[in-house]
């Protein structure tokens, strides 16, 4: 049975720019949800001290519950070389943090989009660049989980493997044991794509998945498209992170997929911006329609 983790969407300026919420403010806000973990972010404030990894673990562990992922943000797409390096060393130090963590599970990105790179180029650069990764993912027994992503809350461009054939393309090209996929049906949607063709793609590849709902508070996705070309940092304001079961994924079908292959990885949640009531509620809606596909 996949076990339920819950990411603080709803406070990742708090967390991670203004401080005004501690994690431990977090742990008891989440408690009560009855979740299983807590997916952990590496730009939280607090993590930037690693005197802090050992004892936020505790705090989550303390009410019942695990840090089973880290979400980390890499951006192995920029043209110099240089950076890239800088990049890897980020994500090798972001892998002993979730191993500090007790996290199995570390996630990795493509990069930007940016206008200057090429496919083939930022193929090549994220393929050398998680390659780079593996040998530490290894050694401290952590799977590098790559993201079928959208936007981290704080790139200027979306992602480079956003779309459905790049993404797919990256995923074949790295064949490792501690390398699968964190599936987000969401994602694909914003790119104007069939979550569920994707999930048939990659479903033996995927042991961990983001779940949430997307809408656009206005406009379209023509209008989202240009909003992206201006390079802006962080989400359009056209997107809107909504309650599960009241958007447009069909997580029946998704969770019968996940079942064909004996999915039993962790799902976390990527809700609770409109309150803790809506993320109480999304968990109640996935553990109801989870139950069917996975028990017996």
């Amino acid at each position: 049975m996949p076990k339920l983790a819950a990411f603080p969407k709803a406070f990742m300026q708090a967390l991670c720019k203004t401080g005004v919420m501690s994690l431990t403010e977090w742990v008891d806000l989440a408690a009560p949800l009855g979740l299983e973990g807590l997916e952990y972010y590496s730009g939280f404030i607090e993590l930037g001290d690693a005197a802090n990894w050992a004892p936020a673990r505790r705090a989550v562990e303390a009410r019942g519950m695990t840090i089973p992922m880290l979400c980390c943000s890499p951006d192995f797409t920029h043209p110099d070389p240089a950076f890239r390096k800088k990049e890897v060393a980020k994500e090798i130090g972001w892998i002993r943090m979730a191993a500090a963590l007790g996290a199995s599970y570390c996630r990795v990105l493509s990069g930007q989009r940016r206008p200057e790179v090429s496919r083939a180029q930022g193929l090549d650069y994220c393929v050398a660049s998680i390659e780079a990764c593996l040998p530490e993912a290894e050694k401290w027994g952590v799977t590098l989980i790559l993201e079928n992503h959208y936007k981290d809350d704080f790139w200027q461009y979306p992602e480079f493997a956003q779309r459905m054939e790049v993404f797919c393309e990256l995923v074949g090209r790295i064949r490792h044991p501690r390398f699968g996929v964190n599936y987000d049906p969401s994602n694909t949607i914003i790119c104007g794509e069939d979550p569920l063709e994707l999930l048939r793609r990659v479903k033996h590849r995927v042991v961990t998945m983001h779940a949430s709902d997307r809408s656009l508070s206005e406009g379209t996705l023509e209008d989202l498209r240009r909003d992206e070309a201006l390079g802006l940092e962080g989400y359009s304001k056209r997107l809107r992170h909504g309650e599960i079961g009241k958007g447009l994924n069909d997580y029946e079908a998704i969770f019968r997929e996940l079942k064909s292959v004996g999915f039993d990885g962790w799902i976390s949640i990527e809700d609770g911006v409109d309150g803790m009531d809506q993320l109480a509620r999304s968990v109640e809606f996935l553990r109801r329609t989870l139950a069917p596909h996975f028990h017996g």
